[in-house]
């Protein structure tokens, strides 16, 4: 009898990960209903077990960089364990990377981002060289003549691996490098420095300080030209097969995203291009950047519903003083204000993927809209990822504090988007800037939330505070702005196309003050049923 195992959860495998009421409304809603064939088969494989090795092995196997071959030559490689390549290969042909800028379908980037949503549930780690190789297409057309050479492989939904020449590859992946030692978020006091050769070309010299996937086969990085900072493409190997210098220092030994190599890389005479206009590097490669803060609100959206399915379907089969945790009142008022946090980065992140798609179509006042919004749901929705991984954890006890479980390792991922890309101070301030140098992104926010008023007396007196907020914001306050704002958007995308118990629940604990600081502090009378009602389903053999 001391052998017998009992009270415990199944694995939670073999479910779809897609069937998600608020994310396939959402699709709809954002105009990508060609896409729910798709998705859902991407959701079922997401929920295999399959995948889920694939995820553990990348994790528990790090990459391993190698600087020199047997015979002594540099090679700077980084070898992946075989689990990588099979999430990287999905990710690419299902067309997370560069594809939706080559599909003239209305709705390709909120297909996209709804992929994102399911295919993050399975692992992180591995959505960075593909976050980056879908932002680098935008930044590269302000050099049409390497734009017309390379995007056409960017877009490619064939995962082609290894370093060789690029235009011999079948497909193609990118990456960035702007942060230094001496820099930081400061990109503009970077060092690296780029001098013109009569053939066209640029020779850098130089340290990075943080440069993900190095694997990659090509990178956009700032150096300082005679005229400035400028943007510069970097590829791995160059044209005539020959590798380009770039000598890997180190890998970084990260809290987490252990699966994904992030590296130190020295230029020195490394052969670039230009991309944009000469001083005006930072201009170039915030097109970019925008595109990964992006990813940071999906990645973390992701992260809180994959939290949030353990959390859920652990408690839906544990028992624990004499019936099924999930029935106890307590712990269905911690799960239902989880999953209202849940919807609510959901619901704003495919709003925010419907602006990007409408963007690309030339709608400027969905430009404007997305311009403040990626910021707002980058800093709101990666902050609030650590907290609810942590309370999802809790829920299941000394169970998830263990590797095998899968929460510790949502843990350790849960506060990287909230620095990658900008941190809070940073994007904040990039809520300011954008209202500071775009006027017309105060008249798109507003238009969106417009609709919404009038249907909770929470969202009003929030909205109208917000509004003062926006006509004067300063430094000092700009997290408190970046914050409300971010919550009367929600509120408002809830209100407009959420279920009654969803926005009701919301509204009141997050604008109105009815509900506490720690989750499952929801005010009294809220519908649990009907939230709870809204988390993805149990496997089918349940």
């Amino acid at each position: 009898m001391t052998h017998e195992v009992v009270n415990q959860a199944p694995p939670l495998i073999g479910h779809d990960v897609a069937a998600d009421p608020a994310l396939l409304e959402a699709l709809v809603r954002e105009g990508a209903e060609w896409h729910l064939g798709d998705l859902h088969a991407l959701g079922r494989l997401a929920g295999s077990e399959e995948a889920q090795r694939w995820a553990d092995e990348a994790n528990r196997y790090s990459p391993v960089l190698r600087t020199h071959d047997r015979y002594g030559h540099r090679i700077d490689e980084v070898e992946f364990h075989p689990s990588w390549h099979e999430l990287m290969g999905v990710a690419v042909e299902h067309g997370l990377a560069g594809a939706p800028w080559a599909d003239p379908r209305p709705g390709a980037h909120v297909a996209r981002a709804a992929d994102m949503l399911v295919w993050g549930t399975v692992e992180q780690g591995h959505i960075c060289p593909i976050s980056m190789t879908y932002a680098v297409i935008p930044a590269l057309r302000a050099q049409p003549d390497l734009a017309t050479v390379y995007e056409p492989l960017l877009t490619s939904r064939v995962y082609d691996p290894g370093l060789r020449a690029p235009l011999g590859k079948a497909g193609l992946l990118a990456g960035m490098g702007m942060t230094e030692k001496q820099g930081g978020s400061d990109v503009r006091a970077n060092s690296t420095v780029a001098v013109p050769e009569t053939d066209g070309t640029w020779r850098l010299t130089g340290h990075k300080w943080f440069t993900s996937a190095p694997m990659n086969d090509l990178f956009l990085v700032l150096a300082q030209a005679p005229g400035g900072l400028s943007c510069f493409l970097v590829p791995r190997v160059l044209p005539d097969g020959s590798r380009n210098t770039f000598r890997i220092q180190r890998l970084k030994d990260k809290l987490g995203n252990r699966s994904n190599a992030s590296s130190e890389p020295e230029f020195d005479g490394t052969v670039a291009w230009l991309v944009g206009p000469e001083g005006r590097g930072v201009r170039t490669i915030i097109e970019m950047v925008t595109m990964t803060r992006l990813d940071c609100g999906l990645g973390s959206a992701a992260g809180m519903r994959a939290a949030l399915m353990q959390a859920v379907h652990h408690t839906r089969h544990r028992s624990a003083f004499g019936g099924l945790l999930i029935d106890k009142p307590l712990m269905r008022t911690v799960l239902a204000d989880l999953a209202l946090e849940s919807e609510a980065a959901t619901c704003l992140m495919m709003r925010v993927a419907g602006a990007v798609d409408r963007a690309s179509h030339g709608d400027s006042g969905e430009a404007d809209f997305q311009r403040i919004a990626t910021a707002l749901a980058k800093y709101w929705i990666c902050k609030r990822q650590p907290m609810m991984v942590a309370e999802a954890l809790e829920c299941l006890g000394g169970n998830g504090y263990v590797e095998e479980s899968g929460m510790p390792r949502l843990y350790r991922e849960a506060p990287l988007n909230g620095i990658w890309e900008g941190s809070g101070n940073v994007t904040a301030l990039d809520v300011l800037r954008a209202l500071r140098t775009s006027p017309s992104t105060v008249d798109a926010l507003a238009a969106e939330i417009a609709p919404a008023l009038g249907a909770s007396s929470y969202l009003d007196v929030a909205w109208a505070s917000v509004a003062k907020l926006l006509t004067s914001p300063d430094e000092a306050s700009a997290r408190q702005l970046a914050e409300r704002a971010a919550l009367v958007l929600q509120g408002a995308l809830l209100v407009r196309y959420a279920p009654a118990a969803v926005a009701d629940a919301f509204c009141a604990a997050r604008l109105g003050g009815e509900g506490g600081l720690a989750f499952g502090t929801l005010p009294a009378g809220v519908d649990i049923d009907g939230i709870l009602a809204r988390v993805p389903p149990l496997p089918s053999s349940d």
